[in-house]
């Protein structure tokens, strides 16, 4: 009982997150090819600066390798120092044009003016309330994805399925951060107003049928269905969904 009293707890505290955050990050608003190589994000889950990033990349719908860095974390603080000069985040490395680039508000005008050749929407501009209000948000979600906790390190990176405003995929990626865990986001934001809603429950009734060609289309073609958080462990072979699962597994494998 007192588990399911904490995981509702951080479910709400997640809901406020997206809700103080306006929803950005759950729409796609310019569908662009994925880059030839990846691009990698140094980053703390629950800094607010880091999640206007994701909220940018999602709206995109890029994938990005994310190497989480909590603080206090040994992982790749060091990693992104050597890359940059100084352990501040978010830390954005495009392999493909070569940038290396701190300050979100900057990250945010280089990928939209790389990827889509057009101005930050006005959704995504810098706000001078934005940071009062991101800071909140963190807040409520209990400043969880800040500070590293015990854990193991996979061989290889795994999979996360999610898109930015998802609040159960959000205590996905707090989890794995604070494990210090590196994955490769996929972002799987919604491709139209009529998705909006959750997995079972959209706005437009009936079967579920995504847009053809897009990457909710590819998804559905292997799962049958579009849920999210979704986490693949090349280690293992494991493939889960549902948060509560996934915390379970992680803890269980990764957690000390």
């Amino acid at each position: 009982m007192s588990n399911m009293l904490f995981r509702n707890i951080h479910v709400l505290g997640s809901v406020t997150t997206s809700s103080l955050t306006a929803w950005r990050g759950c729409l796609v608003v310019k569908k662009v090819p994925q880059p030839e190589k990846p691009i990698v994000l140094y980053d703390m889950e629950g800094c607010p600066y880091c999640r206007r990033v994701r909220e940018a990349l999602t709206a995109l719908n890029l994938d990005v390798e994310i190497r989480p860095c909590p603080k206090g974390g040994s992982v790749f603080r060091a990693q992104a120092e050597a890359l940059g000069g100084r352990q501040q985040f978010p830390l954005l490395a495009d392999q493909n044009t070569g940038a290396v680039m701190y300050e979100s508000e900057e990250i945010i005008e280089y990928l939209f003016r790389q990827y889509t050749g057009r101005p930050v929407p006005k959704y995504y501009r810098d706000r001078v309330w934005q940071p009062v209000l991101g800071s909140v948000a963190s807040v409520a979600s209990a400043m969880r994805g800040l500070r590293v906790s015990p854990g193991k390190r996979p061989e290889q990176p795994l999979h996360l399925w999610s898109f930015e405003g998802s609040p159960f995929s959000r205590l996905v990626r707090e989890r794995l951060c604070e494990l210090e865990i590196p994955y490769t986001l996929h972002n799987l934001a919604k491709e139209h107003w009529t998705e909006i809603g959750p997995a079972k429950q959209r706005i437009k009734p009936g079967p579920y049928t995504p847009i053809p060609g897009g990457k909710r289309d590819a998804f559905f073609q292997v799962h049958k269905r579009v849920q999210v958080p979704y986490l693949e462990d090349p280690n293992t072979g494991e493939g889960l969904f549902e948060s509560a699962r996934i915390l379970g597994y992680l803890d269980s494998h990764y957690g000390n």
